[in-house]
């Protein structure tokens, strides 16, 4: 059965922007895709490795063409069965809110941990990377509560989006759709971005 995997990167529950986008988003997805499977990963439910030296080491010895051991092969296991539970889906779904400009701290922990050799990239000196998560397909909701395009520097920068989509290309899943949800919250247009966004998102679950 095909799949779809939520991965929650906000941990503000009822109260997240991105997460409301995402249930509208699921809500057409169910309706329109009944024969996909949903399944749910919040980043912050404690069940995401760490990424410290023992990771480092064990990843540093595959691409050197050696086998993990000790405190390192067990780093190693964690992390691929991380990996295991990330590509046993084929579609997902990813809530990304903005934090300092970029993508919260446990998105980019769950990077490091899934992207090792052999799983999410491959490797030649001569050609470089290539990215291994052939025919998969990602939505992505993207939430900024200041950033918007056009509203100058001194509402902030995007190294979310950029950041992120290099990600996901790099890792082989080119057939992403985004939604962004942009508001500046001091004005009234907010209510109205809000349903610009709820409505992207139920157009996107169509895909």
């Amino acid at each position: 059965m095909s799949t779809l995997l939520h991965i929650s990167a906000s941990p503000r529950g009822e109260r997240s922007e991105s997460l409301a986008v995402a249930a509208t988003y699921l809500d057409a997805f169910r309706a329109e895709h009944p024969d996909v499977a949903v399944e749910s990963w919040d980043l912050w439910d404690g069940t995401l490795p760490a990424f410290g030296p023992d990771a480092a080491a064990a990843k540093m010895a595959v691409f050197a063409g050696q086998e993990p051991t000790g405190a390192a092969a067990a780093a190693w296991a964690a992390a691929r069965a991380a990996f295991a539970r990330f590509d046993a889906a084929d579609r997902y779904l990813f809530s990304v809110p903005m934090w300092n400009a970029g993508v919260p701290y446990i998105l980019k922990q769950f990077i490091d941990v899934v992207s090792q050799p052999g799983l999410v990239f491959g490797f030649d000196p001569a050609t470089g990377y290539t990215g291994l998560l052939r025919g998969k397909r990602a939505a992505v909701i993207y939430t900024s509560a200041v950033y918007g395009d056009g509203r100058g520097p001194a509402f902030g920068a995007d190294f979310q989006q950029p950041f992120f989509d290099d990600w996901l290309r790099w890792a082989g899943i080119t057939d992403v759709t985004s939604v962004q949800l942009r508001p500046n919250l001091a004005t009234a247009d907010a209510a109205a971005a809000r349903e610009r966004a709820h409505a992207a998102a139920r157009d996107a679950a169509k895909l």
